[in-house]
């Protein structure tokens, strides 16, 4: 992915013509950070956020190791990952994969063409 966004909104156009609805880059953003984090082996995203870090220091910091590109309806996913010890990297990849995939297709009706991801760390539980 380039470093310019390819579309600050992607727009929806309903159906019915009832009118259009808007969705922000950045909410795609935050749907496949709170996917991402939500599996069972990851620690956090780049950045040190967590799902429990997310009441505390405002949902908008979830974009933090997430890079998206909107392009004719199909997004494109890059992240970031700390994973916890003990965990297959491979199997946990596949589960984030999916998770983020489906989330992003069921709210938001784009097509995910890739979630790539990068694992920048494995942390060990309590110092262990």
């Amino acid at each position: 992915m380039g470093k310019e966004e390819v579309q600050k909104n992607y727009t929806v156009t309903s159906s019915d013509e009832k009118g259009q609805v808007q969705i922000s880059n950045e909410v795609v953003t935050i749907i496949a950070g709170l996917a991402a984090t939500e599996v069972k082996g990851v620690a956090s995203m780049v950045g040190n956020i967590t799902n429990e870090l997310v009441s505390k220091l405002g949902i908008k910091n979830l974009s933090k190791g997430v890079k998206i590109a909107i392009e004719n309806d199909t997004v494109n996913v890059d992240l970031a990952l700390n994973l916890d010890y003990g965990f297959s990297i491979p199997k946990t990849c596949g589960q984030v994969q999916e998770k983020v995939k489906t989330a992003i297709e069921s709210m938001t009706g784009l097509k995910v063409e890739n979630v790539n991801i990068k694992i920048a760390n494995v942390t060990m539980e309590n110092g262990k």
